[in-house]
Order: C-alpha cells, then structure tokens, then sequence
C-alpha cells in the first residue's frame, strides 16, 4: 500500500497496493465498512444487517474494539451469526489506524474469514470515533458512517471527512429527536449540503429492525458487485 498526498481536508490517505482494483472486481465479497461515533448504533446496525443479509449470503463480520471484544461478544450472543463467521481485533490504539493507516490485522481477518467461508458479504465495524472516520480502500469496498440525532443537529454541518466523503451516511435512533431538540429536516438539508449527491438515510432500529432505508442501499451495492464481476 502506498501513502497518496494529501487530501483538501486534510486527511492523508493510503491507496490499494497495484493490481488490487482488479483483485477488488473478481473477488467474490463486497467489503463494508461501518465507522462513527461511540453510541451512535453500528454495532446495533451490523446486527440488523447480519439478520437481513445473513441467510443468503454468508455473512461475517470484523469488529474492532481497543482493548476488548465486547462489540464482537454482543453479536455472537445475539446469535445473528455463528460464532465462527465473527472475527474480533483489538486495536490498542486509535480506532483510525488500525482501519485506515495500518490495516494488517484487519485485513488478515477479513482475509481468513473469507478463505474459510467464501461470503458474498464481508462487514468490517470500526471502533467509535470522531467525524474524521475514514477506511482504507485497501481494506473495504465502500463504506458507511453512522451518527445518531443525541448529538443535536448540528452535527451533519459540522462536516468531517466521515460526514461528507462516506459513500451513504446513516442518521440513526430518530426516535430520540422529539426527546433531545434535533430538528430532523435540519439535519437532512445541512447532510445534503456538506454531501453533495452522496446518499443520507435516517434510521430507527426499533421502529424498523431491519434498516429498511440501509439495506435497500445494500443490495444496491451487491447487485453492482455482482454485474462487476460477470464483466
């Protein structure tokens, strides 16, 4: 992998090695990555994912957590995957780094899980961060940045290259705007300037389990993965 220049934002990013855009086009799994905020519900989402997706796909999952699994252990005794299909690594530092900058362990789990279990759905959940999230397109295919209304609707304007260069941002718990002042349409008309025409949905994964809003997205992005491949 090789370091490319700096980015307008700021945000120095690391590129594929040679040859991985084509090892991108023929591989069989899309690779999916969740960044966001601490609390803002990623965990909650792969676990809806892993239930919509699962079934047919042959679904696994990389967390990351700093210095624990717990976000690995929540998924394994949901039972919405089994235990095998769901692969811990501890970062010991920054949540950027180990998705971003140094990818190894990351990407070695993602590799030995699809060795072992030929998915055609790899989700890869970062540790809660700040709105600088970003991945490695080294590491995933495309990626998602989670953010929930408690921060207050300010957020989205802030910005941040998670907010603004995420291939689909998800505003997640809805049903806690009335209770903590977010103004829902502010947040949509501020994510839709910072965003430009990338895609925005909002969640409420009590009142739809199932994501509607992301998991329409995600079969958007498996059906172009696979005319990908058979071109």
């Amino acid at each position: 992998m090789h370091r490319e220049d700096p980015q307008p934002d700021g945000i120095t990013r690391f590129a594929a090695p040679a040859g991985g855009e084509a090892a991108s086009t023929h591989r069989r799994s899309l690779r999916v990555g969740i960044g966001g905020p601490v609390g803002s519900g990623k965990t909650a989402l792969v676990a809806a994912l892993c239930r919509v997706f699962g079934p047919d796909m042959g679904v696994v999952v990389v967390t990351n957590d700093i210095y624990t699994t717990e976000d690995a252990d929540f998924l394994r005794s949901a039972g919405v995957l089994s235990t095998d299909r769901i692969s811990a690594v501890q970062t010991g530092c920054c949540p950027h780094t180990a998705v971003r900058d140094d990818i190894a362990a990351n990407l070695d789990a993602v590799e030995a899980l699809e060795q072992a279990h030929d998915p055609e759905l790899v989700l890869v959940e970062s540790g809660g961060d700040n709105l600088t999230m970003t991945f490695s397109r080294g590491l995933i295919d495309v990626q998602m940045f989670v953010l929930d209304v408690s921060g207050g609707d300010k957020v989205p304007r802030k910005g941040g290259p998670g907010v603004t260069a995420s291939d689909l941002l998800v505003v997640n718990k809805t049903d806690l705007a009335p209770h903590v002042g977010a103004d829902l349409a502010v947040m949509a008309r501020d994510a839709a300037a910072v965003r430009a025409d990338r895609p925005v949905v909002f969640t409420d994964l009590r009142g739809d389990p199932r994501a509607g809003p992301v998991t329409d997205w995600l079969r958007l992005q498996l059906a172009a993965r696979r005319g990908a491949r058979t071109t």
